[in-house]
């Protein structure tokens, strides 16, 4: 009997070893990857190529980002300073890094709405591949399947890949450097140490300081596991860091160098300063929930945006309910639905496999990696949960990329575990099943009215997976490892099902387009959400939209711009507008050079009084269109024109018509 059970035990073990190297030695290439390796890597691209691509012929132009990358397709000194309007005036309130892309596609295919929308159909099907290289560096080759299937079926990756935002090319580039970071942990090699720092240093192009938020676990994992002496280990990191400040710091620096009077005003800012823009604008505004204010930076902050509440006013906000709000907004319907199905599968994973891993050397690769992922997942959930996010669920690209990696080594662990059987450690698996499937049945019943029949389903292949794991425990040898397998697979799909239904979502109109990178019932709602804080006034809604008639500019739009055009004489403007989105649809269909103020908020001073009268004098700004949400140049120029310039007659606008003599009489 004994020897029975020893044979048997000798067995499972040697099957569990067998399946190990199948996956792949953790931390080393892959021993001979399987028949089915590469054929399920295509087939998860193909997945989501679909899905980031359906229905691309219909993609709706974004509001403000278009229209910059239509102005920066017009010249190549729009192009590099992000310039919003085709006379370079003033640029688009972020580092337009991630317009880039979109720019080049516009130039070579066309300026449509498909061609903005395709690079970030290629980031997309870029990061799954990659993310897919670098956790079977990592972990195997069955870790890496899962986890890039995983993260193709996240609801929010389906959704934000198909947006003209920042995050796609953010998500790509720290991916890059997570799998960049992996390679030289694993020899103490500088020079792809310096890759990740480079990879860093141009998501910081897309996403400003965020793109830091991943340094502290990039750093991590070289620290603890490079095999080499530590002031080895402390002088690579130094000189990648330094790296990654440069190429981070070049976009600032170029702009700070450059001449005001030679480049566009700096959105965001009351002193036309990127370092403001980057800093406080970008940075320490989205924190005004915790009393960090902006104002003292040189941005526009909270306080001082038109429209906006004063800062006591948010004060009635505060107490414990806030404070959990705040806390727990990860966990609140909105965020979870687009990217949380599998917080406890990954949080499971980063327990077992931090603990499973104790009494290892410094150097174990696979512990390294759990390191790096666990550390990755809770930066960015501090950051997000202290940090406004808002509607915007297209920033949780950057938190969809450790679950699923997570979740990939994870489930290779806990199946191992459960293949040895006879410890405790055999219980994670369907203590992963069942959290996993429970969780998700909650958040499915947080929205009942669509897909009604989800959290059933999911229960119900949940509860078929714990029964042939449990049959796998009985029987011979060969039966016992088919239910084990197929119950592993079942597994995989109850906790997989929730997120990649949601996902599949975007295959229907009514949810494939919502531009905040959300899918689902959520993505409806998310239709109109305002601008990240700092919050932009009702007036001023970031969205995906078109023009009245869907594609082109309405019959009064057309009048007055073939007006302007026709008496433009030798003006540089055709017209100025007392709002961005007064200009929009002039600059998004027809190029046209037409100036806007007050930037995004309403409340960048640009242009001053004076230099608006200076226009006028020296005859590069005949007309002006009043009307349209306030800004606050705006607010001044338009009392002065409609003192000291006509109206044109017969324009359905109001239109003025401003002369360089009426220029004479701004004293009076």
């Amino acid at each position: 009997m004994v020897s029975a059970t020893t044979a048997t035990t000798a067995s499972v073990r040697s099957t569990g070893d067998r399946l190990l190297a199948r996956s792949g030695s953790p931390g080393r290439g892959p021993a001979g990857r399987p028949g089915y390796a590469r054929p399920a890597l295509l087939a998860i691209l193909a997945v989501a190529a679909v899905l980031f691509t359906w229905d691309i012929q219909h993609s709706a132009y974004h509001a403000f980002y278009s229209e910059t990358v239509r102005s920066m397709t017009e010249s190549w000194k729009g192009f590099w300073f992000g310039s919003f309007d085709p006379g370079n005036s003033i640029t688009i309130d972020k580092v337009p890094g991630f317009l880039w892309p979109q720019a080049l596609s516009a130039r070579i295919f066309g300026f449509h709405p498909w061609a903005l929308t395709l690079p970030q159909v290629i980031e997309g099907v870029l990061s799954v591949a990659v993310l897919h290289r670098a956790v079977r560096r990592w972990a195997g080759e069955n870790a890496s399947l899962l986890a890039a299937g995983a993260f193709a079926l996240t609801p929010a990756i389906a959704g934000l890949f198909r947006t003209e935002v920042e995050d796609p090319a953010f998500t790509l580039l720290v991916v890059l450097a997570a799998d960049a970071t992996l390679r030289a942990a694993r020899e103490a090699r500088l020079r792809p140490l310096l890759a990740a720092g480079i990879w860093v240093g141009l998501s910081f192009q897309a996403k400003m300081l965020e793109a830091w938020a991943v340094l502290p676990a990039l750093g991590l994992l070289y620290v603890i596991s490079a095999p080499a002496v530590l002031r080895r280990r402390l002088a690579h990191l130094a000189v990648a860091g330094a790296v990654c400040v440069a190429v981070s710091a070049s976009w600032v620096l170029l702009v700070t160098l450059t001449p005001a009077k030679d480049r566009p005003y700096v959105d965001g800012t009351t002193n036309n300063s990127a370092v403001s823009q980057v800093v406080g604008y970008n940075f320490l505004s989205r924190f005004s929930s915790l009393g960090i204010s902006a104002k003292d930076t040189g941005s526009v902050s909270v306080q001082t945006m038109a429209g906006t509440a004063p800062a006591k006013a948010s004060s009635s906000r505060s107490g414990p309910r806030a404070t959990a709000a705040r806390w727990g907004k990860m966990f609140g319907p909105s965020l979870a639905s687009q990217v949380g199905w599998l917080y406890p599968a990954a949080a499971l994973a980063v327990v077992c496999g931090l603990g499973w891993r104790r009494g290892r050397p410094r150097t174990d690769p696979l512990r390294a990696g759990f390191v790096l992922w666990g550390m990755w997942l809770a930066t960015y959930f501090l950051v997000f949960s202290a940090g406004a996010v808002g509607g915007h669920t297209y920033y949780m690209g950057v938190v969809a990329v450790p679950l699923a990696a997570l979740f990939g080594a994870g489930m290779v662990q806990f199946w191992h575990a459960w293949r040895r059987g006879g410890r405790a450690r055999a219980w994670a698996l369907p203590t992963a099943v069942v959290s996993t499937v429970a969780w998700s049945a909650g958040v499915s019943e947080l929205f009942p009215s669509f897909l009604p029949w989800l959290a059933p389903a999911a229960i119900t292949l949940g509860a078929g997976a714990l029964a042939l794991l449990a049959l796998s425990r009985t029987g011979d040898e060969a039966a016992r490892r088919r239910l084990a397998v197929l119950g592993l697979g079942v597994s995989i799909a109850a906790m997989l099902l929730p997120s990649a239904a949601w996902a599949s979502s975007v295959l229907d109109p009514a949810y494939g387009h919502s531009g905040m990178g959300s899918t689902g019932p959520v993505a409806t709602r998310h239709r109109a959400v305002p601008h990240l804080a700092p919050a932009a006034p009702a007036s001023s809604r970031r969205t995906a939209a078109k023009t009245p008639d869907g594609t082109s500019l309405s019959r009064n739009q057309r009048q007055l711009l073939a007006y302007t055009r026709a008496h433009q004489g030798g003006a540089t403007y055709l017209f100025a507008t007392t709002s961005w989105r007064v200009a929009s649809p002039y600059i998004l269909h027809a190029g046209a050079n037409v100036l806007p103020m007050g930037g995004f908020t309403g409340a960048v001073p640009t242009p001053t009084g004076a230099e608006f009268h200076h226009l006028v004098a020296t005859g590069r700004l005949r007309y002006i269109v009043l009307g349209g949400p306030g800004t606050a140049p705006g607010r001044s120029v338009a009392r002065w024109v409609r003192g000291h310039c006509p109206r044109v007659p017969h324009q359905p606008s109001q239109l003025y018509r401003c002369s360089p003599s009426s220029a004479a009489a701004r004293g009076r």
